[in-house]
């Protein structure tokens, strides 16, 4: 029976995982593992020699050079073919240790080290502006600090009140959304759900970017700042939107 791989230790997830040329070509994408990802930034942006980088990631030496081989092998393959690259998957474990030279574990991650569940507000790929009135969810299982799976769930018209307990019942431990209210918010944290709101743009790499500890959020985001963007009126509710987002 042929021996598992040891586990490579990385101190620092990426904090983009999806590339893409301006004009695709077709074809799988090239996939970089996180592993060999962390061999490409030790040693080409760190500038550690592959010597340093084994010590780093606790294999041997020949080890390294054959992870940072292939990954420089599927860099050729995205720049010279056009095709999309996606960082992901592998054989490694985060990396604990205080004063590590490659950067702090973020904090997600470490909560990643078990399960952890992250949902986003989502319509059409993207962060859904008003999370009361988001008629999906996707939510990402997330195992020692890396995605394992994905789906989009609908709410099937549940209402401001009902979505705090609808996340409780998948046991969601985040949540990433664009403005919610006052009393969305007071009922999130009655279940325990952390919030980060006021985010906006691509679903997938806001939740990259919460994992990698570089998520922006505006935090206590109101629906209010919503005003004027196309498709969202908060006069057809004949009351404010911080009224009607606090129900």
């Amino acid at each position: 029976m042929p021996r598992s791989a040891k586990c490579r230790r990385v101190c620092q997830m990426p904090a983009h995982c999806r590339f893409s040329p301006e004009q695709p070509a077709g074809g799988e994408p090239v996939v970089l593992a996180v592993e060999e990802y962390e061999a490409i930034r030790l040693v080409d942006f760190q500038g550690l020699t592959q010597e340093e980088a084994a010590a780093q990631m606790g294999v041997a030496r020949a080890t390294v050079q054959r992870i940072y081989a292939q990954a420089r092998q599927k860099l050729a393959v995205f720049l010279v073919e056009g095709r999309s690259l996606r960082i992901g998957g592998g054989s490694y474990a985060l990396c604990r240790r205080e004063g590590c030279r490659g950067g702090s574990v973020p904090s997600p991650a470490r909560k990643g080290c078990k399960d952890m569940k992250i949902a986003v507000t989502y319509e059409n790929g993207q962060v859904y502006g008003h999370f009361g009135h988001t008629e999906q969810f996707k939510i990402y299982d997330i195992v020692g600090g890396m995605l394992v799976d994905a789906q989009v769930y609908p709410t099937n018209g549940s209402g401001h009140g009902a979505l705090a307990g609808f996340l409780a019942d998948h046991g969601v431990d985040c949540l990433i959304c664009g403005g919610i209210g006052p009393g969305a918010q007071a009922a999130l944290a009655e279940a325990g759900i952390r919030l980060y709101a006021g985010c906006s743009g691509d679903a997938d790499q806001c939740v990259t970017d919460l994992l990698a500890g570089t998520l922006e959020a505006t935090g206590a985001a109101t629906c209010d700042h919503h005003h004027g963007e196309e498709g969202h009126s908060c006069g057809e509710h004949d009351h404010t939107c911080g009224h009607h987002c606090g129900e």
